[in-house]
């Protein structure tokens, strides 16, 4: 207490030498030596952004946002800071105030342009007035039809993985963590939302405030507007959606606190105050995007009963994974993803038993074999460290980040014991929270706090730096799925099948019931099945993707499958489904049927799954 005491006098005598004091820790703080990044223009060892104060305007009739993003900046002596810019209209630039001269770079198809901004040493603030394009690849404008209630316009934005530089200027890196604020002005009719605090209700005049206080990256910042309403689970979740949709949604998702509870069980607790989820028109081109605070999710997930909410688990994994550790880079990816799967599995089975979990780890397992099959001529993309640099980084988006990252840890949980494997992961996100991650950081954190301290040899550099599957990966099991493949086996053999067996199937039951079909099943065989299960006409979405998907493969026509397919393809925008179905047509050599289903469908697209279309069917 007297050292206390000495300490405080000194510093009140000394107040001009105690704050600059004050002010080199803070410097320290943001002292950080960044990676190299071959996804973003920005040079954050010179010059870094540390908070923005967005102030927009959003503009249905134009769709069109105009506004001002002022940033926060750690200057290292630069002269110049660099920003990412992509197809947006930079009106002018202030530096501390004042204007100051810009320049926009070389455009690249996949980076955009570099936005240098002259600055001085001492500069410590920037401001950019600037408005989006047509070309705006972030932002999808939809109208009253392409939403549930049909009444009113919609916008949102997806910026995973480097599309937040389309809708603002800004640093575009994950490595690169920033606070926000935002005022934005919408239609006095609709409501805006963000991954931030949030509104419960419309207000009057069609202003909206918001706040992250926690560091996120830049691919995390989102914007939703619609007519939209709020119905809350418990103090800290809740769900939005359209009116019609709302109670739809409420039912569906009425886990979402038993899943946090579960999760911070497991891993610690949830350092984000709230979590709410909001549900999309169905051009969502995502399952679900962890947006924190607010997931965003597809429609494609409101099935009724539940059986599809493994979705939501693994939005919640991410506030750990992904949101509270982040891949530094996006060769680095699996970090997020890998992490998420094995965390969002582990919240299934807590929730809902063992048998469901196995269920989904084993499909994500067949989802990992067709991805290996599909990768057979670029055996380096099945790598979990990948090699992106010029390359768009959606080209490492796939089974091998997700499923092939969750079967090296579950192979590690088997062999360190789940207890290890769980006090483990609790130290290491703890260790890392609101920070970034690397590979190899990561296999250091390894060695040290697991695999050394306890004496255990583990094959980690082969699962994450050769190609394919090692050899000792966990064995999958699935006796319920071992018993629908005796039912499907039966029908196959006899064409009679006792529907009572199915009555209590989930819907992963069904799927692999349909993606099992043998390869001369007939198409005798398959009308009997569509007879006696209605598959053409299911409501279940996951369902009817697989089913559709096996018509197409099989040659199972006819108007009603053929039209429903159509239908599908030019209602959901679901990345995953569409790809699913326009590489089944160009497996079968359809590709004139694709491209007149396309021909319609793309513009209810979001510029992430058109994309994958367009390359995919060589447009």
């Amino acid at each position: 207490m007297k050292n206390l005491f000495i300490l405080a006098i000194t510093c009140m005598a000394t107040l001009t030498s105690c704050n600059k004091s004050q002010e080199m820790d803070k410097e320290k703080t943001n002292a950080k030596t960044y990676m190299e990044e071959f996804h973003s223009y920005a040079q954050p060892n010179d010059a870094v952004i540390t908070h923005l104060d967005l102030d927009i305007d959003v503009n249905f009739d134009t769709q069109v946002i105009s506004g001002t993003a002022t940033y926060d900046v750690v200057n290292n002596g630069a002269t110049a800071i660099i920003l990412d810019a992509k197809y947006l209209e930079i009106i002018a630039v202030k530096a501390d105030g004042k204007e100051t001269r810009f320049q926009l770079g070389t455009m690249d198809e996949s980076l955009g342009q570099p936005l240098r901004i002259e600055i001085k040493e001492s500069t410590n603030k920037i401001a950019i007035t600037y408005r989006t394009t047509a070309q705006t690849e972030a932002l999808q404008w939809l109208t009253a039809q392409q939403t549930a209630d049909k009444t009113n316009p919609f916008l949102f934005t997806q910026g995973q993985a480097i599309l937040t530089r389309t809708w603002i200027p800004i640093q575009d890196s994950p490595q690169i963590r920033i606070t926000y604020e935002a005022k934005v002005q919408v239609p006095s009719n609709l409501m805006a939302v963000m991954s931030a605090e949030n509104p419960k209700e419309k207000t009057a005049d069609g202003i909206y405030h918001f706040k992250m206080v926690q560091p996120i990256p830049a691919y995390l910042i989102a914007l939703a507007i619609g007519d939209i309403e709020y119905k809350a689970i418990s103090d800290r979740t809740g769900v939005y959606a359209e009116k019609s949709m709302l109670d739809k949604v409420h039912s569906e998702f009425s886990d979402m606190e038993k899943m946090v509870v579960t999760a911070e069980n497991l891993y610690g607790a949830y350092d984000w105050e709230q979590f709410d989820v909001i549900v999309l028109p169905p051009s969502f081109p995502f399952g679900g995007m962890e947006n924190p605070r607010l997931t965003f999710a597809t429609p494609t997930v409101i099935a009724g009963d539940k059986s599809l909410t493994s979705l939501v688990a693994h939005e919640l994994a991410h506030s750990w994974s992904g949101n509270l550790v982040t891949n530094a880079t996006w060769n680095d990816f699996w970090l997020n993803e890998g992490f998420t799967v094995y965390f969002e599995i582990r919240i299934m089975e807590a929730l809902y038993g063992k048998e469901r979990a196995d269920m989904l780890a084993l499909i994500g397992r067949q989802d990992l074999e067709d991805e290996l099959e599909s990768l057979k001529d670029s055996p380096n993309d099945t790598k979990l460290k990948l090699d992106l640099k010029g390359r768009n980084p959606d080209d490492g988006m796939n089974s091998i980040a997700y499923d092939k990252g969750y079967l090296f840890l579950r192979t590690l949980e088997e062999k360190v014991g789940r207890e290890q494997m769980d006090g483990f992961l609790k130290s290491y996100f703890k260790k890392n929270a609101f920070s970034t991650t690397n590979t190899e950081d990561f296999i250091t954190y390894l060695n040290t706090n697991l695999l050394d301290k306890n004496n255990i040899t583990f094959n980690t550099e082969e699962w994450i730096y050769q190609p394919g599957v090692p050899d000792n990966a966990a064995i999958i099991e699935s006796d319920a799925f071992t018993r629908v493949e005796k039912v499907l086996q039966t029908f196959v053999e006899t064409n009679t099948i006792d529907a009572s067996i199915t009555t209590t199937w989930t819907p992963q039951e069904w799927v692999h019931f349909v993606r099992n079909f043998p390869e001369d099943i007939t198409l005798e065989q398959l009308q009997q099945l569509d007879d006696t299960f209605y598959f053409t006409d299911s409501t279940n979405s996951y369902i009817s993707m697989v089913w559709y998907e096996q018509s197409i493969i099989k040659g199972y026509h006819g108007n009603k499958v053929d039209s429903k397919i159509s239908e599908f393809l030019n209602t959901v925008g679901r990345r995953w489904y569409v790809t699913t179905l326009f590489k089944a047509f160009k497996k079968t050599d359809r590709i004139e049927e694709a491209l007149t289903i396309y021909k319609t469908a793309r513009p209810n697209y979001h510029s992430v799954t058109s994309n994958t279309i367009d390359e995919l069917l060589g447009l």
